[in-house]
């Protein structure tokens, strides 16, 4: 099953879904929507709840519980369990099974988020069309949400090379972007966000302007380099992502030479957006 992984919103909550390329539907974690619908957001009771009405539809021969898919989500703590997901269609029927003022309002969100991905599967534009009115609404700069939707491009474009290649969606890709990341900026994935004091967040949603440009140049060099050698295995392809990493690291220390400054910054979106320039600047004079 090639899946792609992504959180929808109803309202303030998340709902975790998959994206089944193969079958081309969505995928929703249910303990999600059913915390959704009992207005109970404490994961442990929520699950109890769903562990109960499962039992229960079960013991009257629902098809719902025979239809239900388990596959890794990310849960809030961060760390990959396998979740108890619906397609579309049999989410509706275990909608009826579960007593809410939200049924309704639910079931309208879910034929939107599905009729938006199949608008978005005949026309990429608007993806990026809803991307960008989502950053501008967050407060980034056009000039930014430009180098922002054109480094998510990059990015597809290498890991469809990667596909080509063989290696495999999660931990192989991240093993790789970690090589490119620190043949680049001296740094591995996981510092580098704690350099920008991030958590779970996106790195390249905290990225500068230089920084996302230079990140570009890394994964598009890496595809180039990719295409020309066609590496097979993840040692051969570790390979490929330093030198692609390489390049941009080459056009990062000639930038700070000429500018004096160093490239890779501590600022993160709440800075560049405004919201803490001044706390950064004194965090520098203190240094």
């Amino acid at each position: 099953m090639t899946t792609k992984k992504s959180i929808a919103l109803f309202g303030q909550s998340r709902v975790r879904r998959h994206w089944d390329e193969a079958r081309e539907q969505w995928y929703f974690s249910v303990v999600d929507v059913v915390a959704v619908l009992t207005d109970q957001y404490d994961y442990k009771k929520s699950k109890s709840y769903w562990t109960t009405l499962k039992s229960r539809l079960k013991d009257e021969g629902s098809e719902v519980v025979t239809k239900c898919d388990q596959l890794t989500m990310i849960a809030s703590d961060g760390k990959k369990y396998l979740t108890d997901c619906l397609a579309t269609e049999d989410l509706l029927r275990l909608v009826q099974s579960v007593p809410s003022k939200k049924a309704e309002p639910f079931k309208l969100w879910l034929a939107k988020v599905g009729y938006e991905r199949i608008e978005e599967t005949e026309n990429p534009e608007l993806a990026f069309d809803r991307a960008m009115k989502t950053y501008l609404q967050k407060g980034y700069s056009k000039e930014w949400i430009n180098q922002r939707l054109k480094s998510i491009d990059v990015r597809k474009e290498l890991t469809d090379e990667w596909q080509e290649r063989g290696m495999k969606e999660g931990l192989e890709y991240a093993i790789l972007t970690d090589e490119i990341t620190k043949a680049w900026a001296g740094k591995s994935v996981k510092d580098y966000k704690k350099f920008k004091n991030l958590k779970k967040e996106g790195l390249r949603d905290h990225m500068t302007n230089l920084e996302l440009v230079l990140n570009m140049l890394a994964e598009a060099t890496t595809k180039e380099i990719s295409k020309k050698k066609k590496p097979q295995g993840l040692i051969a392809n570790k390979k490929i992502a330093r030198q692609g990493g390489h390049v941009a690291g080459t056009a990062r220390k000639e930038i700070e030479s000429k500018t004096g400054e160093g490239v890779v910054s501590r600022k993160n979106a709440k800075h560049f957006l405004g919201g803490g320039r001044k706390k950064l600047k004194n965090q520098s004079k203190k240094k």
